[in-house]
């Protein structure tokens, strides 16, 4: 669910990050923020001048829901999981996923030597040098380490070759209002202009 422009006043002080810096900060109770995206578990709000990232663990400090511990047995691990949870992580000024971003490079499943299942990951970023990569890092390996039978989770964020929104899938193009023919190679140089009202480069 995307929520655009939606202001509420923090009921306690909260933990945030700054975006795209990466930086931590609080904002205080009482503050207005305005919630510009909530996607994966996380929002994006503005507030004095600047964009923030909310963990979904703090939501009641925005008057929402928290997140809720699932009962039922987990399913039996499958690779498909790891995709549909590699969906469910999203850029946080973007509203689209890391997988349809075209960010994830490399995703290998193979058993662990102690049993279960091991998952690496290389991802990109689509600008070289952005505050936010360890922030999307954690959320990936968060994420994968909760599916059934995992014993070992491995994100490596890498730049060869450089992200370009060539990547990206026919339904993100789609969503940012590229053109199908855009392209298919990630050979982009980075600064390249925005699209569909969404700034891509940093």
């Amino acid at each position: 669910m995307i929520i655009t422009n939606q202001s509420v006043t923090l009921k306690r002080d909260c933990a945030v990050v700054a975006i795209p810096a990466g930086t931590p900060h609080v904002l205080t109770a009482g503050t207005t923020v305005r919630i510009t995206q909530t996607l994966g578990g996380s929002y994006t709000v503005a507030a004095q001048g600047a964009l923030f990232r909310i963990e979904d663990k703090d939501a009641d400090a925005l008057g929402e829901r928290g997140p809720t511990v699932e009962g039922a047995a987990p399913p039996e691990f499958s690779e498909k999981m790891v995709w549909d949870q590699l969906r469910t992580v999203y850029d946080p000024e973007i509203p689209v996923n890391i997988a349809d971003l075209g960010l994830i490079y490399r995703c290998e499943v193979s058993d662990h030597p102690e049993g279960g299942k091991k998952i690496e990951i290389d991802m990109s970023l689509t600008a070289p040098g952005c505050g936010m990569s360890d922030v999307l890092k954690a959320d990936v390996e968060k994420k994968l380490r909760r599916l059934p039978d995992v014993k070992e989770v491995k994100v490596q964020v890498v730049f060869d070759p450089p992200w370009g929104p060539g990547r990206m899938s026919e339904a993100a193009k789609l969503q940012l209002g590229f053109d199908l023919d855009y392209g298919t190679d990630s050979g982009n140089s980075f600064g390249e202009p925005s699209f569909g009202g969404y700034r891509i480069m940093r």
